[in-house]
């Protein structure tokens, strides 16, 4: 697995029971992954000799994120290297502006949007589109980064000065956002898991509801629907996340892309029956795929975000006594404010019961609360 990340961490902890020889290139030795897998070469997954050497021997090869230059991609690829997900699927996900361009082609529904090279050329889709426009870079952005919300055509300087070309989309009246979670292997199987409600805090998703309450079941269909054809029409390969807009009229649009574990999937560890990481692995290695059947009614996951105890394994002895059905995933990271270091899950029959559990286990490990 190329990015040692957390992502990488639980896709390893998912091979353990399957026997997997995992193998992780890793961007330092203290990386969240590369504290706990065996084999770890540390190294820049921009650099193709560091590639090629750490793929030497591999059966097959993933990633924990969507940054290794496309160029090398091919490079590998060239070599016999089996990439999965591929290059060209793992183009729609590096480049916003060609995701845009293809699923609109293949009748997917998208937000309206222009992609443009010059910052004068804003005005224009301004009044395309409406005010305010979303500008992202079509290269690079995760997270909340390399997203703005511009009022004004003349407050475009700082996307612009990233030199890629920029995406402007309609800022989409939304009720809420959702996202939908499918894995597919090479042979052409593939399942889909439960929609799920994403809460999103500063760009950054926050809590995930799985099911996605009051979504009416034509609504979930569509999305399943929907986030499995995108996998089959762009060839993907692992687990591909849909992140998506409800609009206030009930239509389904895509937002956004990501072909790997991701953090909308999370609550599968403790609340389905085969995680996203398990079904990741099992498609990459093309075998039969698991059930993604939920285990309980509701499941919620809160992300823990650094906050003021840097020794979060403190808080342990509250969390866990109040809570005994409680499931504390921590990654190993270094405690920073507003740093992703873990999430919490609580699964059962009473949704509002299951969100306060979650909610004030996440809220306690950051301080944010002492009782």
């Amino acid at each position: 697995m190329i990015g040692g990340g957390q992502l990488a961490r639980m896709t390893h902890q998912a091979g353990i029971g399957l026997g997997i020889d995992f193998r992780l290139l890793a961007e330092g030795p203290d990386t969240s992954a590369a504290k706990v897998v065996h084999d770890v070469t540390v190294g820049d997954h921009r650099d193709l000799e560091t590639l090629l050497a750490f793929v030497q021997g591999c059966d097959v090869v993933t990633f924990d994120h969507e940054h290794v230059p496309p160029e090398a991609l091919r490079k590998l690829e060239s070599e016999g290297v089996v990439l999965r997900p591929g290059p060209h699927a793992l183009t729609y996900a590096q480049d916003k502006a060609m995701m845009r361009e293809r699923l609109t082609a293949a009748g997917i529904a998208c937000p309206r949007y222009r992609v443009l090279d010059d910052p004068a050329d804003v005005a224009d889709a301004g009044a395309e589109l409406g005010w305010p426009l979303v500008l992202k870079t079509s290269r690079g952005g995760y997270d909340g980064k390399g997203v703005w919300i511009v009022d004004v055509a003349d407050e475009v300087a700082e996307p612009f000065a990233a030199g890629v070309p920029i995406v402007a989309e309609e800022r989409v009246d939304f009720r809420r956002e959702l996202a939908a979670v499918v894995a597919r292997s090479p042979s052409g199987q593939a399942v889909a898991y439960p929609v799920v409600h994403a809460v999103q805090r500063d760009g950054i998703c926050h809590e995930v509801v799985a099911p996605a309450p009051d979504l009416a079941e034509e609504q979930a269909l569509a999305a399943q629907r929907m986030a499995l054809t995108i996998a089959r029409e762009l060839d993907v390969t692992g687990i591909l996340a849909v992140e998506l807009f409800e609009t206030r009229d009930g239509d389904i649009l895509v937002n956004e892309l990501a072909m790997r574990p991701h953090n909308t999937g999370h609550w599968t560890i403790d609340g389905a029956v085969t995680s996203q990481f398990e079904n990741h692995l099992r498609a990459v290695l093309d075998l039969p795929l698991g059930a993604p059947t939920p285990r309980a009614p509701w499941t919620v996951m809160v992300n823990v975000l650094g906050g003021d105890y840097p020794d979060m394994h403190r808080a342990f002895l509250h969390c866990m006594a109040r809570d005994p059905r409680l499931r504390i995933h921590l990654y190993g990271k270094e405690v920073r404010p507003g740093r992703k270091v873990g999430h919490v899950t609580a699964y059962g029959t009473d949704l509002e019961a299951v969100r306060e559990r979650a909610r004030h286990a996440a809220a306690y490990l950051t301080g944010e609360i002492d009782e």
